[in-house]
Formats: structure tokens, C-alpha cells, sequence
């Protein structure tokens, strides 16, 4: 097992849960994320890791940025994409203040990508892992990715794969023998 299949106990996903709200907190005062010294905290939050944060407010989406690659310590890229998720998604306006207090914070840490080759559309679909797989699909110019939490609005795979394209601006009945997908999983809180 890698350090990038760690499991984080409960510890450590309230201390990240903690980071983030404080990252927000940090930047509605001084406009940017909260300053973390990966060395002050537990091996587990300083392994290089992929996270996404995402925010809600009363059930609907606020903010959601993340990455799909670790090139920095976990404990760091939680403060930074809750920052940004806060402040920088910019299907949103910046949060307010008055705010802060009704977010629901989530926190997806990701498996390393992982390519999944395939034949043809169809043996691509009867692939996928409905609940299990967050997908990137990458086209000439065009790229996109859905959280595994995505399937609970698109259970379905066809429709799952339909909606990835467009995310990734294209049409939803793109095929091309050029198209490459990855799957990877989270361990979400």
C-alpha cells in the first residue's frame, strides 16, 4: 500500500475539516489562504496528496475546486482549494462573511489517476463503476472531470459520461478513437 491509499482516521479528517473552514475564515479577513507549515502536523496531512474541497450552502453548491495530481502536502492543498473554493470558483461570487456560518464543508482526498483503456464507447461504459469512479476525460483541447459524488445526480453511466463530455466542452455525442479517460477514487468526508 502507497501513501497515496492511506486511509485517514477520524482524527485527521476533523483536523482537515478544521483547516479548510479556518483557510475561508483566514481569507474573508486577509484576502488570502491560511498559512500552514506542513512540518507542524501528522505524517498522514504532510504526504503529497490530491484533494478537492467543496462548499454548500442550504443543500446547493457555493464553490468547488480541487486537483487531480498531488505536488504538495495534503495538510496544504486543503487550505488552498477551500481558499479557492470559497473565493476563486468563478461560477460564484466571492463568500461574504455573513456566510461562513452556514457552509457545509466536504473534503475528497484522490487516488493517484489510473488510465482506463478500452475498445470503443461501449466497452468504456460497461467499464465504469457507478458510486465508485471519479472519470477525467481528456480530448484534443478539451478536458473534464466529475467527483465520484457526481453519480448521485447521474446514476446512470451513459448519462455520467454524456454530462463529462459537455463539462469538458464538448458534445455530449462526441467520439473520437483520440479520447483518453482516467478513473480514480476518494475517500470523502
Amino acid at each position: 500500500m502507497s501513501s497515496t491509499d492511506v486511509t485517514l482516521d477520524a482524527a485527521s479528517r476533523q483536523r482537515l475539516l478544521q483547516i479548510a473552514h479556518d483557510s475561508i475564515a483566514h481569507g474573508l479577513k486577509n484576502g488570502r489562504p491560511l498559512p500552514i507549515a506542513a512540518r507542524d502536523y501528522p505524517d498522514a496531512l504532510r504526504v503529497p496528496r490530491a484533494s478537492f474541497v467543496t462548499l454548500h450552502e442550504y443543500g446547493e453548491l457555493r464553490g468547488c475546486i480541487g486537483a487531480l495530481e498531488a505536488h504538495r502536502p495534503l495538510v496544504e492543498d486543503v487550505a488552498y482549494n477551500a481558499f479557492n473554493a470559497a473565493f476563486r470558483d468563478l461560477r460564484f461570487v466571492p463568500l461574504r462573511s455573513e456566510e461562513l456560518p452556514r457552509l457545509d464543508i466536504h473534503i475528497s482526498v484522490l487516488s493517484p489517476p489510473a488510465p482506463i483503456l478500452f475498445s470503443d464507447e461501449a466497452d468504456l461504459l460497461a467499464q465504469l463503476r457507478p458510486g465508485i469512479d471519479g472519470l477525467i476525460l481528456t480530448a484534443p483541447d478539451h478536458r473534464g472531470t466529475f467527483l465520484p459524488s457526481v453519480w448521485e445526480s447521474l446514476p446512470r453511466a451513459e448519462e455520467f459520461l454524456r454530462h463529462l463530455k459537455c463539462k469538458a466542452g464538448l458534445p455530449a455525442g462526441y467520439w473520437s478513437p483520440d479520447i483518453r479517460v482516467e478513473r480514480y477514487t476518494t475517500e470523502a468526508f
